[in-house]
């Protein structure tokens, strides 16, 4: 390869010549892999393995999976997709500064004012993740933030017709509901101001927003939340549905005679089964061998602990975090529900 020289070019004779770099190099095969060629290897497996494939798609078992599955699913994505949607508005079209005076500057106080806010939220946790995630970003405390995540998909206006709904003869569900929700959501709170560190929250690195326009730093937000929280939550829907067929349902009848242990069951099985907030209230109603407060128990505990909501969690904010915050919430939810069901129900 030879250097074309131009008139009026200054020569310099002591330089070595330029060398020739040769064809360009092409990329190992490991990176040359993507979604296409992943695509079109699954394609091929299905065509070659149809029959065992479809013989596995008829057992009764596999079908019962699918069923709450794709059920949870439904019942999760489109207020996911609402929640990454105000989180991106937040996010973008919200300025700093009214944070600083919708909440009291007392973190101790901001927390039960963010609990109560959260009645304004029509949605369920698969939402309230996500905007919990921009609070924090956008300066709210994580103390305000997390009691937020906590209330709102229990005490919004949707979830509370819901039980009503579901529970005709018994109206003192409902204000039990909303009464144990919000004293776990404070209490919550209130705890992450006296024992939670900072670094226990690790949020996702999210795309620069400064600097584009907030059409741009909308979608791009939206892009990165849908795409980071969509994957828990598919994970915990895959968990949810195979706790749905592995426990047998004789376990639970066996447990509804004993006070205490139906407490714990239904608590337990509100974080198995992983029902978002507006279709729980009808699912606790016919669990009607269980006394109320046991279903209060899974009414209180489901929309803060569950599987999916955990694997959410995770997502968001971090392993460290849920795996502390998780188990503290889920064991106040049921002292909580245990002792309002006492004195309501």
């Amino acid at each position: 390869m030879t250097q074309q020289i131009l008139p009026g070019d200054e020569i310099d004779w002591a330089a070595p010549p330029p060398k020739d770099p040769g064809p360009p190099r092409r990329k190992p095969f490991g990176d040359r892999i993507g979604s296409v060629e992943v695509l079109a290897v699954l394609l091929v497996l299905l065509v070659i393995f149809r029959n065992p494939i479809a013989g596995l798609i008829s057992d009764p078992a596999l079908q019962t999976w699918t069923t709450v599955f794709v059920s949870v699913m439904v019942q999760a994505v489109p207020f996911l997709v609402f929640g990454v949607l105000l989180s991106a508005v937040i996010a973008v079209f919200v300025p700093r500064s009214f944070w600083a005076k919708a909440l009291p500057r007392h973190p101790a106080l901001a927390v039960p004012v963010a609990s109560v806010a959260g009645v304004i939220l029509p949605g369920c946790e698969c939402g309230s993740v996500p905007i919990a995630g921009s609070l924090i970003r956008r300066g709210v405390t994580p103390a305000a933030a997390l009691a937020f995540l906590l209330a709102a998909p229990a005490i919004n206006p949707i979830v509370l017709a819901a039980t009503a709904v579901a529970f005709p003869n018994n109206p003192e569900m409902v204000v039990a509901r909303a009464v144990a929700s919000l004293i776990v959501a404070m209490l919550m709170g209130w705890l992450w101001l006296r024992l939670g560190k900072t670094e226990w929250i690790k949020l996702p690195h999210r795309p620069d927003l400064e600097g584009v326009s907030k059409a741009r730093a909308f979608w791009a937000a939206v892009r990165h939340d849908i795409t980071h929280a969509g994957g828990f939550l598919v994970v915990g829907a895959m968990a949810a549905a195979t706790i749905n067929v592995v426990v047998p349902e004789a376990w639970l009848q066996s447990l509804a005679a004993q006070p205490v242990l139906a407490v714990l069951a239904l608590a337990v099985l509100a974080v198995l089964l992983s029902i978002c907030s507006e279709a729980d209230a009808f699912v606790a109603a016919s669990l009607s061998q269980f006394s109320l407060t046991a279903r209060l128990a899974f009414l209180v505990v489901g929309p803060m602990v569950d599987l999916k909501l955990i694997s959410m969690q995770a997502g968001m904010f971090g392993r460290r975090f849920t795996t502390r915050f998780a188990p503290a919430t889920f064991v106040a939810a049921v002292i909580v529900a245990s002792g309002v069901g006492l004195v309501l129900l």
